[in-house]
């Protein structure tokens, strides 16, 4: 409907309004977004321009009314500038083909939409588990360089643990990010899509005007695909808008941009929150490396929380240990103070396994000899010396020491093997105990080999 058709239907008869001069409804539109923009004020600047061809307030009033009612239904939600993000995956995937063997990933789809000038930001995420979900609002937040107010995203798993209308319950996960980029999160009510039509729009037009154009294309890896997607992203949020003046990016630098909150000078990072029970080594397994705890606390349990570079341990809520994550599986990271007063003055070596190993026997020492050496670095073979050697408690020097012999001869010198000797009391059948004369062979090496 053109301006002149909109009068001639609301003042249909009164010639003294056809000389006046039509307000810029599209423009009024997007400033009314403005935080703490009114109507009152856009018709005295409209005023000011028009003069004495300006409609009177009450009349540009009805006329925005009017040219609200001609405007698509979605357009009727009124969003403010800065205020909210929806967010949600995409229904359909994009493959992903590992070149090496041929093993096929489908990559999900993550969108997010600010309210107020429909910017988007769009990523491939290797799934829809919660680090996927977070660290894609982390990057989208650095795309948008600012934090919204609030945060809208459906019910999915890694954002809501418990769906409810009035009532969701927010994964912890999740409620620690906002915290950490002083934002809210209001979950959009379950089977309501008119709670969040901007991101269902917004899925609508990626679908179309990204996924579809990535159809025949083949991607080997994570990173190619998003290559692909930041270059169509950029022509979608420059498309120009067939209603009205302007398009994403450009609405996006006059309304979204300076009322985003600022960034935090640390970025987010992600935590896996897992429960351990603390050995009797004062230590607790998180990906198969072992970190220390104060000795006090062995046989507690400790929440263990995760991150790319730091293990934070807790107990009861209070913070007792702090380690850097370790890469290396089956090692050691121990803190000094830590250790019970006695471990502190005399602590672990290949010396002192080894000279344990030699008083039990020399088969012993060579069984300790022999786990030193097929490791990596020695330390990752003391938790299983220990365990051998404690075997003496229960079985005694003697017994410990035919099963030894028995298991090198075997050419499995595994504590497990060790074990089952002896409780199978096959260490005690005399014709198949070895002469007594020291075990020397090409594995074994002397204590001079760690010095």
């Amino acid at each position: 409907m053109t301006e002149s058709q909109l009068e001639a239907l609301l003042y249909t008869g009164r010639a003294s309004d056809s000389h006046k001069r039509m307000p810029d409804f599209p423009l009024c539109h997007q400033e009314l977004k403005r935080k703490g923009m009114t109507k009152i004020l856009l018709w005295q600047e409209y005023q000011q321009e028009a003069g004495e061809n300006a409609y009177g307030y009450s009349q540009f009033c009805n006329l925005y009314g009017e040219w609200i009612k001609q405007q698509k239904r979605s357009m009727r939600q009124h969003h403010v500038a800065g205020e909210k993000l929806f967010l949600d995956f995409c229904g359909p995937t994009i493959p992903v083909i590992n070149p090496d063997t041929g093993e096929v990933r489908q990559a999900h789809i993550f969108v997010a939409t600010l309210g107020a000038s429909n910017y988007t930001y769009v990523e491939a995420c290797e799934n829809q588990r919660q680090e996927s979900w977070l660290m894609a609002h982390v990057r989208a937040f650095e795309f948008f360089g600012g934090v919204p107010q609030l945060l809208i995203p459906d019910n999915l798993k890694a954002a809501v643990s418990r769906a409810d209308r009035y009532e969701p319950v927010l994964n912890e996960n999740y409620r620690k990010l906002a915290r950490h980029y002083n934002t809210a999160v209001i979950p959009a009510r379950p089977r309501k899509p008119k709670d969040k039509p901007k991101v269902e729009n917004a899925v609508q037009v990626v679908e179309r005007w990204i996924l579809m154009r990535l159809r025949h294309e083949v991607f080997h890896t994570l990173a190619a695909l998003n290559l692909a997607i930041s270059e169509l992203l950029q022509d979608l949020n420059e498309r120009p808008f067939r209603r009205l003046p302007g398009c994403r990016k450009s609405l996006y630098e006059q309304l979204d941009k300076p009322a985003l909150k600022a960034l935090p000078p640390y970025r987010y990072e992600y935590v896996d929150i897992r429960r351990a029970k603390v050995g009797p080594d004062y230590h607790v397994l998180y990906s198969k490396h072992a970190y220390s705890v104060p000795h006090a606390l062995v046989g507690s349990h400790i929440d263990i929380e995760a991150g790319a570079r730091l293990i934070r341990l807790y107990h009861r809520g209070t913070l007792v240990a702090q380690h850097p994550r370790a890469q290396q599986q089956g090692g050691f990271t121990t803190q000094a103070e830590h250790m019970p007063e006695s471990h502190r003055r005399q602590r672990w070596s290949p010396e002192r396994l080894l000279s344990w190993g030699e008083s039990i026997g020399s088969a012993t020492r060579a069984v300790v000899a022999w786990h030193l050496h097929h490791r990596a670095h020695p330390e990752q073979a003391y938790r299983t010396c220990l365990g051998l050697l404690s075997l003496s408690r229960e079985y005694g020097d003697a017994r410990l020491e035919n099963a030894c012999q028995q298991a090198l001869l075997l050419e499995r010198p595994w504590r497990q093997v060790i074990l089952n000797l002896l409780t199978n009391h096959r260490d005690r059948l005399k014709d198949e105990a070895p002469d007594e004369s020291p075990v020397e062979h090409s594995n074994v090496r002397g204590a001079w080999y760690y010095h």
